[in-house]
């Protein structure tokens, strides 16, 4: 598919919850009248597209993200899949491969709970801290096969930013087009060289936590993308914010959905970054990223 002309936030969430694990209200993020209020804004700023990456079990709502969408003039990309191990919903522990990859075909051509929403990504599929467990695998494998019935690209979770290395490796070995992955959350690594060695293998990537500072600091985001730029690497990168709590919206004090193009973006170009390379992070990639095909 392709994206509206304009900037897109490529990892967010319009409705999710994941407060029955986390026992934290906060971490259910159904602020209904405020996100359309910010997603306004972002649409006055320039964005177009936001992918919300929220998929099956993750406490979505498809009906709601439409009325959102609707109100605020945003293009939001619908996702399939499911997330990370302890969010896994039962089904996955006991449905086939095959038949977990009907559900996201089924969500991609058919539609989402009953709503003419489709889904246009595969993810955010995830892996634990530092390894892949069993229904993980599951996952990774049914995702491969509905992208590959649909033509779909997949996003990944990557808990802290460990273990992108192992899923570039299988996707690897089951012979995936890599041009169709973005790998997520890198920047939670602070590790520079260990970005540049995923994209040397020919993924996208994201630095999609920006404005997290209690996981990572923008000083550390800012050096990876120089370094980045310095090495060539500047077509594959994408950049969110990973909206997840009430608390992060502005209404409570915190970063809001426009802290991209209010801080961040300013940030970088009163750094030194290159006009070029954040226009690609913000327009270019995401739009040539939803346009590859299997090479």
């Amino acid at each position: 598919m392709k994206l509206v002309a304009g900037i897109t936030l490529m990892h967010e969430h319009t409705r999710i919850d994941l407060s029955g694990l986390k026992k934290n209200d906060d971490c259910n993020l159904n602020c209904f009248e405020q996100t359309i209020k910010e997603y306004k804004e972002l649409y006055q700023q320039g964005v177009r597209n936001i992918v919300d990456v929220t998929n099956i079990g993750m406490g979505g709502d498809a009906a709601y993200v439409q009325k959102v969408a609707k109100a605020s003039n945003i293009n939001i990309i619908h996702a399939t899949g499911f997330y990370q191990d302890k969010f896994l919903p039962p089904i996955v522990f006991s449905k086939t491969v095959e038949q977990l990859a009907q559900i996201m075909i089924d969500q991609i051509e058919i539609g989402i709970d009953g709503t003419s929403a489709k889904a246009d990504i595969i993810g955010e599929i995830g892996t634990s801290k530092n390894e892949m467990t069993a229904a993980e695998q599951k996952v990774f494998k049914a995702a491969m096969l509905a992208s590959r019935k649909t033509g779909k690209p997949l996003t990944t979770h990557t808990t802290l930013g460990t273990y992108g290395k192992e899923q570039v490796a299988f996707f690897k070995e089951h012979d995936f087009p890599l041009n169709m992955v973005m790998i997520g959350h890198v920047d939670l690594t602070g590790d520079t060289e260990y970005v540049l060695d995923l994209l040397k293998e020919g993924v996208y990537v994201e630095l999609d936590t920006v404005g997290k500072h209690n996981y990572m600091a923008d000083a550390v985001r800012l050096e990876m993308l120089k370094e980045i730029e310095e090495q060539g690497f500047e077509n594959r990168v994408c950049l969110s914010l990973d909206i997840t709590r009430k608390s992060q919206l502005k209404y409570l004090g915190g970063i809001g959905y426009t802290y991209m193009l209010d801080t961040f973006i300013p940030y970088l170009r009163a750094s030194g970054l290159s006009e070029r390379f954040i226009e690609k992070m913000l327009i270019e990639n995401p739009q040539r990223f939803f346009e590859e095909k299997s090479q």
